[in-house]
């Protein structure tokens, strides 16, 4: 009986951690699709803009909507232009603008 009962307990033990775990996979791809969503708008808005000067750019947003801005622009306000496009993206709680002027 207290074979039984140790057993059982072992087995809801593992039982937990694994849906623990299920869960902790479910919400990190939860935040991967909103991050990858937040860079998408971005992108789409700076390819709007039709400034082939903008295709350097490199976007990256983290879980909690901060976006890094890298890469390369011919001029400062190429670069200013990006990061004001950036931060009129719903979503997007700042903005790291690392982009360097050529």
């Amino acid at each position: 009986m207290k074979f039984k009962a140790i057993v059982l307990g072992a087995f809801v033990a593992v039982s937990a951690a694994s849906a623990m775990s299920v869960m902790a996979d479910t919400a990190d791809a939860g935040v991967y699709v909103k991050d990858s969503v937040i860079t998408t708008k971005v992108k789409a808005k700076l390819a709007a803009k039709h400034m082939s000067t903008l295709t350097n750019v490199k976007v990256d947003t983290d879980k909690d909507g901060v976006v890094w801005l890298s890469g390369t622009a011919p001029t400062k306000d190429a670069s200013d232009l990006a990061e004001m496009i950036t931060k009129d993206t719903k979503g997007v709680r700042s903005v790291h603008n690392k982009i360097e002027v050529e």
